[in-house]
């Protein structure tokens, strides 16, 4: 299938271009053939195949983004209020990746839900007292609402062997610890999803698609319609395609392709790539006594996204744990890209940007260095927080995929550090591009959804309206002011997906 894919040669016009062969761009390309079957549509993923990059199974960790387990999502301030806002935001958006899914299983479009998707519990942790008494005002604050229905929580000993044997092993019976669990969570193969879609869009609709074929830059013509230099990294040719819309889905390397549109809404963005590695183990007797991903509070100065949390992963049907992410530091945007992408990012435009984010976040740069220096040793030694007799055997390290966070512009500070994920438009609505990493994949849905309701609004409003509430039943609804509503799609979602919770 690569092979016939990549001897394709691209028409000289489409309707709809994109960029990047991930979760995004077959999200939304597959939400625009199914809303419009005739659309001109070309995808472009420089590589030889579909989810290589931050979608790919090992690349993340899997977790179906969903705030239960989280804690960064229910900031604490300094009275005591803890704020459940973001988390129920993150919570109603993964319910909508669910419905899509589960309306693509519905419709044949995809199949065997379980080579993508599985149950699996999802635990937030906590060791002393202090945390202890967050997280069970946390759990009181959570469960007045509807989306996190069915959270336990527990800060005793029997309790916890029950549910997380492996770590509750050799502990000392005056420890303090405190865990809640929702056994609605998730693990997810991102990579194997994208891939299915993929195949769908290839083999069974109108959409083209061309691999090694990298967009290497994009130029607004006087006709309003956008023109994408094309090349063929495999025949070492260059082209240009023009299209009425492009989206930008290529990762790390959304950022110079949006730099180059020279669009006002992009200037002043600058990305700060951020890499990482696991500890995996394959031992059957551990996993066995781990069956649940476990998430802690992140270590002072670390970004959020290397908050330690122990998860079990079911890839290609096979179980594994994964411990981590330990960050690290590249220059690099992608995985397979270039140690020169940092350094031919920065420009005019972003300079005082990225300037101000690394003198306001030298802590950050700080912890990075200290992570970069460990050694396999000096992380096994992490992992004994959790694991107390961890064995260094049982355990390899494995390098996670590359993150690009954001650089905004900042009055004060010049620029902020954004951790989070972004969809900057321009005026007209002919492009679009997303930024930023967590919770990403796992939202990737939604975000195309507000793609479509900014640059395709009329539409939206109008002949797309019905199809999009056939697509995604709650659609227009606000599933936090709605149990019934939310009861309803969750079982819908559990009996399409086959989950088992």
């Amino acid at each position: 299938m690569s092979e016939i894919l990549s001897q394709k040669t691209p028409k000289p016009h489409y309707d709809v271009a994109l960029i990047g062969g991930g979760i995004m761009s077959t999200t939304l390309a597959t939400l625009l053939h199914e809303l419009q079957p005739d659309l001109k549509i070309a995808i472009f993923e420089r590589l030889g195949r579909f989810a290589r990059e931050s979608s790919a199974a090992w690349n993340n960790a899997g977790t179906g983004h969903s705030a239960f387990c989280e804690l960064n999502y229910t900031p604490q301030d300094d009275h005591g209020n803890i704020n459940i806002t973001k988390a129920e935001k993150i919570a109603e958006q993964f319910e909508v990746s669910k419905q899509f899914w589960s309306y693509l299983i519905d419709k044949g479009i995809i199949t065997n839900p379980k080579d993508f998707i599985n149950s699996c519990p999802h635990m937030s942790l906590v060791f002393g007292q202090n945390d202890a008494d967050f997280l069970r005002k946390r759990h009181e604050e959570m469960t007045k609402s509807s989306l996190f229905k069915g959270m336990e929580f527990t800060d005793d000993h029997d309790q916890l062997r029950r549910w997380i044997p492996l770590v509750m092993s050799k502990r000392k019976e005056n420890e303090i610890l405190a865990a809640t669990k929702m056994d609605l969570g998730t693990d997810v193969n991102f990579g194997v999803l994208t891939r299915k879609m993929g195949r769908y869009l290839s083999e069974d609709s109108h959409v083209e698609i061309f691999l090694y074929h990298e967009a290497k830059d994009l130029e607004l013509r006087d006709d309003g319609k956008w023109s994408i230099h094309v090349k063929d990294r495999l025949h070492n040719h260059r082209q240009e395609v023009v299209a009425d819309f492009v989206f930008i889905g290529a990762g790390g390397y959304a950022l110079p392709l949006l730099e180059s549109s020279d669009i006002p809404e992009s200037e002043g963005y600058g990305g700060f790539p951020v890499s990482g590695e696991w500890l995996v183990s394959h031992n059957p007797e551990l996993i066995e006594q781990h069956q649940a991903k476990v998430y802690t509070q992140a270590t002072v100065d670390a970004p959020p996204m290397s908050v330690p949390h122990l998860d079990l992963r079911i890839i290609d049907g096979k179980k594994a744990l994964l411990f981590g992410p330990f960050a690290g530091f590249s220059t690099k945007f992608l995985k397979e890209g270039s140690y020169l992408d940092l350094p031919e990012s920065v420009n005019l435009k972003n300079i005082r940007s990225l300037f101000g984010a690394w003198w306001h976040n030298l802590p950050l740069t700080q912890y990075l260095v200290r992570q970069v220096a460990m050694t396999k040793s000096q992380r096994i030694q992490h992992l004994r927080e959790f694991i107390k007799d961890a064995k260094e055997e049982d355990w390899e390290l494995k390098i996670a995929g590359q993150r690009v966070q954001i650089i905004k512009k900042d009055k004060e500070q010049g620029g902020k550090l954004e951790f989070g994920t972004e969809v900057v438009v321009n005026k007209n609505g002919t492009i679009a591009s997303l930024l930023g990493a967590s919770p990403g994949a796992s939202t990737a849905v939604y975000a195309m959804i507000q793609v479509l309701e900014k640059c395709f609004a009329e539409k939206v409003q109008n002949e797309w309206k019905e199809k999009l509430k056939e697509i995604i039943p709650s659609y227009g609804q606000k599933l936090s002011e709605n149990p019934a509503l939310t009861e309803a799609v969750r079982h819908y979602t559990k009996e399409k997906l086959e989950l088992e919770y």
